[in-house]
């Protein structure tokens, strides 16, 4: 489709390969053990992930530490989406491209990536994304962009609330780089747990008014940041 992102078509072309499947199912072993043992990861509500069928996985976003922390609590290749301003760096671009991350604008869904999420959706595939747009700077959730409104209207697939507590200590914004939380060590304030909450019908968002909408989602990932805050190590 010619109005489609090419980085997107390229990434929802790669998870359909038995190889990036193979690779996919080979890593996350050892994944899971590295933020386990890194940063006391606990994870719940794996089960409530859809294994198969389209779905809108919508996370709070605390840190870089979000995009694999969802793949490893969601056990299934997710179809990433990014601000284009963290592919202005070339390694970080590549990788995060290795993890599916494809460019938006960073106010909402370009009108260049909105068509060709659609239309994965409809085959079937798995997005995840962060409704506030960018890293908190402060720890807290933000309001979430108007775009993500527009997308669900669109879309009306099921939509999973992921809620993430520790990352942003792990790894705030304002810090260049992660301060592990290691599982043998006494507590330390990076430690990270991940809840996903059961899928819920996006058709009802749909009908209401945007500001509605928006608040109705909020309400529901924060509700799984709360108890994947309390699942924390302590």
């Amino acid at each position: 489709m010619s109005n489609a992102n090419p980085l997107l078509t390229d990434a929802v072309a790669r998870i359909d390969t038995p190889w990036f499947r193979v690779c996919h199912d080979s890593l996350y072993l050892p994944y899971h053990a590295l933020f386990t043992l890194g940063f006391s990861l606990r994870l719940q509500g794996m089960h409530n992930m859809p294994k198969t069928g389209p779905v809108l996985v919508l996370a709070n976003h605390q840190s870089f530490l979000d995009p694999p922390l969802i793949g490893l609590a969601a056990r299934r290749p997710l179809v990433y989406l990014a601000r284009k301003t963290l592919f202005r760096n070339k390694y970080f671009a590549a990788m995060i491209g290795f993890l599916n991350a494809v460019p938006i604008d960073q106010d909402g869904i370009g009108k260049d990536g909105i068509r060709t999420i659609l239309d994965q959706l409809k085959l079937g595939k798995p997005v995840a994304m962060f409704p506030e747009g960018a890293r908190t700077p402060d720890g807290p959730m933000h309001p979430f962009k108007p775009g993500v409104h527009l997308l669900i209207k669109r879309a009306q697939v099921p939509i999973v609330p992921v809620g993430i507590a520790g990352a942003y200590d792990a790894w705030p914004i304002w810090r260049g780089y992660p301060i592990p939380a290691p599982l043998c060590f006494p507590f330390m304030k990076g430690t990270i747990s991940v809840s996903l909450g059961k899928p819920f019908d996006s058709v009802p968002l749909a009908k209401m008014p945007r500001e509605e909408a928006l608040q109705v989602l909020f309400d529901k990932i924060h509700a799984e940041k709360e108890r994947a805050e309390k699942l924390r190590r302590r």
